[in-house]
């Protein structure tokens, strides 16, 4: 199976007291917002920042690989 695109991690934060959004694939990728929706649009941006940088060092960039757990038992 070939995945186009990253998966992305949105949860609330007690301790911060806003959403969280990650993306396993891409190491120290996340962000915040008041909403989901806004976790959402602000870790597509650090994402592509991310991206950006890794070209811009010639660092590799990860292929899309990670699966939530209940994805992986029904493989």
């Amino acid at each position: 199976m070939i995945m186009k695109d990253y998966h992305i991690n949105i949860f609330y934060s007690e301790e911060d007291g806003e959403y969280i959004a990650d993306i396993p694939d891409l190491k120290y990728c996340s962000a915040s917002g008041a909403t989901p929706d806004e976790a959402l649009r602000e870790v597509l941006e650090a994402k592509d920042l991310w991206l950006e940088a890794a070209r811009e060092q010639g660092k590799p960039i990860p292929a899309p690989r990670y699966r939530p757990f209940i994805y992986q038992i029904s493989a």
